[in-house]
């Protein structure tokens, strides 16, 4: 089979050596290889089939780095029997592409062979760069598959994304990268087994923490660590927190994301965005997101506390919260931080009312010591054939008919007319509710509508 430089013999023949880089020694050659992904190469997927077969389609790999894309293409070039022909959009131009086209076309023509075009960083050709694959992408010329770590629906060609099956990757998790770590650790042949290198489990903990589901991001921290780690009379190594807190140059943050500490500075960032701190709150937000923390965890929180904490006093919290949370669905991390932050310290620098919440209790409480009301007649529905004769609508007063826009009338059932459940604070916003609720209520103590 012949490959191009990126994917072939003598590629791999250098990556199996002590010189080449762990993260490249440690490259999955097989699907069983591979970790994570198991929603496109599980056993039972679509992809892994189609690969085991050797009849890929055009796809479109989207991810963020580190997380397999490249991988799984040179997996796919060590299965397939056609020709695999690597490119990176960095190194290469469009003269590159064209040249390759005409390969394929003449192989293709010649030895009835397939050609497959694997483009690294699809999204840095421009538009009417990946014009140049469309036309071969459709007569059969090339199977194109293109990695991308930038959303294709902005920065790949529609026409192509028409013509190719769009897989999208997801960051590795911890279980992925612990059994990462573990099996550099363990390997004869590729990984660092020579080293007798032994992995701290808080120093573990920290590359996992700090790799971000990047598993060359783990593996170059890992080799990075088990050099620097002084061998004992006996060669064995001891990679420790502080020489793992030296190979990625970040410090371990005190912080567990299951146990008490977790709780303890969540607690801090909510009552620091109550107690109206945007110093503090932005303290503890990226506390929290540099020890690893779920980025939706925290916007939940942000959308729960704009609700619960700002309320009424700035509704425009509520929507900066699920704007943030929704900003974080697009585009990912780090570039959320952005709206993440910005949504923190709205919500933080609003004034702040609880009077929803208090509301919720009231009635709650309300519905929890009274026996279920029936709906007064003049509130029921009478817009089905015979209502009328039940009574249902009887004396209803539509408001848009009075002068206010507002009737005094009775909406509650008799049981509790008296009682107040919502009382908006003098704060913000919420202070003209105030105001105007008060003077609906001049109107009922005057009788104004009558």
């Amino acid at each position: 089979m012949s490959t191009g430089s990126l994917f072939g013999a003598e590629a791999q023949a250098a990556d199996s050596t002590a010189a080449s880089p762990l993260a490249a020694r440690m490259r999955p050659r097989s699907l069983d290889e591979f970790l994570g992904q198991e929603h496109i190469v599980g056993p039972d997927a679509a992809l892994r089939h189609a690969i085991e077969a050797d009849q890929v389609p055009s796809m479109i790999f989207w991810g963020p780095p580190g997380c397999g894309k490249t991988t799984l293409a040179e997996v796919i070039a060590g299965h397939t029997k056609a020709h695999f022909e690597p490119f990176s959009a960095v190194t290469s131009g469009v003269a590159d592409v064209r040249k390759a086209i005409r390969a394929a076309a003449s192989r293709r023509q010649d030895l009835g062979r397939r050609t497959i075009l694997f483009v690294d960083e699809i999204h840095r050709f421009n538009k009417a760069q990946q014009d140049a694959f469309l036309p071969h992408m459709e007569d059969g010329t090339i199977t194109l598959i293109g990695a991308t770590t930038e959303n294709p629906f902005f920065d790949v060609n529609r026409t192509i994304l028409s013509r190719a099956q769009l897989y999208t990757f997801e960051a590795l998790n911890d279980d992925h990268i612990r059994s990462l770590l573990r099996h550099a650790l363990e390997s004869e042949e590729r990984g660092l087994a020579s080293l007798n290198v032994e992995l701290d489990p808080d120093a573990a903990e920290h590359l996992i923490s700090m790799a971000d589901g990047d598993a060359r991001r783990a593996l170059n921290a890992l080799e990075a660590a088990a050099h620097s780690a002084p061998p004992d009379q006996k060669q064995h190594r001891v990679i420790t927190l502080g020489i793992a807190e030296e190979a990625t140059q970040q410090r371990a943050l005190p912080y567990d994301r299951e146990g008490d500490q977790h709780y303890d500075v969540v607690s801090a960032f909510i009552k620091s965005m109550r107690g109206s701190d945007p110093d503090a709150a932005v303290y503890w937000l990226h506390r929290m997101l540099a020890s690893g923390e779920d980025p939706r965890f925290l916007c939940r929180r942000m959308v729960i506390h704009a609700a619960e904490d700002v309320g009424l006093a700035d509704p425009m919290a509520l929507v900066v919260a699920t704007s943030a949370a929704h900003a974080l669905e697009l585009i990912g991390l780090p570039e959320a931080q952005i709206p993440m932050t910005q949504a923190c310290l709205y919500i933080a620098t609003a004034p702040k009312s609880n009077s929803v919440v208090q509301a919720i209790g009231r009635v709650q409480a309300d519905l929890r010591q009274r026996a279920p009301a029936s709906v007064p007649l003049h509130l029921r529905d009478s817009h089905y054939r015979g209502a009328e004769q039940l009574g249902h609508g009887e004396g209803y007063k539509y408001p848009h008919d009075y002068a206010a826009g507002y009737v005094r009338q009775e909406h509650l059932p008799p049981d509790a007319k008296s009682c107040v459940y919502y009382e908006p604070s003098p704060h913000g916003f919420e202070a003209e509710v105030r105001e105007r609720m008060a003077k609906l209520r001049k109107i009922d103590e005057e009788g104004a509508d009558e």
